[in-house]
């Protein structure tokens, strides 16, 4: 591509990523290697002056060594509209905060930057019910506050999974069997408040990994990332000590990437990763969806590249 572009990346604070495992690292060190201008979004600067989209930034550059991976320019106050692209890559919670600034990235999104994933997206796509949008590829599935309904899920199903709507990482992830002891604590604490959660059948599947499915504009990476529960831990997420085995995709992860990517690419998601249980859709990943950096590695791909591309095509129709 001929252009070279001005990038700003909002994300988590860059000076505590570990580089081997970070996503958002692989795309910053792609975009550089194509020539393009990166730009760190001092976490917590996102702003509206005079009327329009602003921030603090920092030209920064990358270099993949486990200490020494970024310098910093100077830091400027700086319209969006300075920057071709932005990349939303913070971490959840979708909390107050992450909502408000999706609303000011919308507005920079008006004012003619491309923001990857698309604000409105991120603000409307919760990880956990979206993926219920296609009930055909889900397990059975109950959203409610009712403690009542869930002992009634729980007591037709035998074994079901309990979590919170807005977790991430496997945190404050339950597995309830049908008599246990514990579960109208479990219950009682998941709901507290009138809080929304989420209980669904359980998938002993679960123990050959659980698989993220990396998508970009819309298209799957021909690899998952298999995550695996260790020990007596049913929960296979990296973050609950899940070990990662890459594979290829099976012909039903091929099917249900066909039955969500092409509606995510007209939602302008671009990069989105879907997790998948057997042959069941548990969540559609996209906020700041990982495991660029291990698939990478086992498959000598290049996803951030693919993603850079998607990033160029649109930037050339623009």
């Amino acid at each position: 591509m001929a252009m070279k572009l001005c990038i700003a990346v909002v994300m988590d604070p860059i000076e505590t990523i570990n580089t081997a495992k970070d996503s958002t690292f692989a795309m910053m060190l792609e975009a550089q290697h194509r020539g393009h201008v990166l730009h760190y979004v001092v976490p917590g600067s996102l702003s509206i002056r005079h009327g329009k989209s602003s921030a603090t930034l920092v030209k920064i550059q990358v270099k993949d060594d486990k200490y020494h991976y970024v310098s910093f320019a100077e830091r400027f106050e700086c319209g969006l509209t300075e920057m071709d692209v932005v990349l939303m890559r913070k971490d959840p919670p979708v909390d107050a905060q992450f909502i408000h600034d999706t609303q000011i990235l919308s507005m920079a999104e008006a004012e003619g930057v491309l923001v990857v994933n698309r604000p409105q997206g991120l603000r409307d796509f919760n990880e956990k019910l979206a993926a219920l949008l296609f009930p055909q590829c889900c397990p059975e599935t109950l959203v409610s506050r009712n403690v009542t309904q869930f002992k009634e899920f729980i007591r037709i199903h035998g074994d079901v999974v309990a979590k919170p709507l807005d977790g991430m990482g496997g945190k404050s992830i339950f597995r309830i069997r049908q008599g246990d002891s514990h579960a109208n604590v479990i219950l009682e604490t998941l709901t507290a408040g009138g809080a929304l959660a989420m209980v669904q059948r359980y998938l002993p599947e679960i123990s050959a990994g659980d698989k993220r499915i990396l998508l970009v504009d819309g298209e799957p990476v021909p690899f998952a990332l298999a995550r695996i529960p260790q020990g007596d831990e049913f929960r296979g997420n990296l973050a609950a000590g899940g070990r990662g085995v890459g594979q290829p995709l099976s012909a039903r992860d091929r099917d249900i990437a066909a039955e969500v990517g092409p509606w995510l690419k007209q939602q302008g998601m671009l990069f989105v990763g879907l997790d998948v249980i057997g042959d069941c859709l548990t969540e559609i990943n996209v906020t700041s969806p990982t495991c660029i950096r291990e698939l990478d590695a086992q498959f000598k791909l290049n996803i951030a590249g693919q993603l850079l591309d998607a990033i160029e095509r649109r930037m050339d129709r623009k």
